[in-house]
């Protein structure tokens, strides 16, 4: 059982979601809420369980 106060992301809609900007696969980071592109580099926020997929709401990822 998901507590309340978390939110999960039906995994048909990850399976057809990418990248807005490399078209490119896409990992759900449950904990942060977030879906991460390697490819470009981005983490796109999950709010209220909807993906904000756009550009100038991602965060850049640390770089390793």
């Amino acid at each position: 059982m998901v507590p309340p106060t978390a939110t999960t992301v039906d995994p048909k809609l990850l399976e057809i979601l990418v990248c807005p900007l490399t078209k490119g696969p896409l990992t759900y980071d449950e904990a942060a809420q977030e879906l991460i592109s390697k490819q470009a580099g981005l983490a796109y926020p999950i709010r209220d369980g909807i993906p904000i997929m756009l550009a100038e709401e991602a965060r850049a990822l640390d770089a390793d």
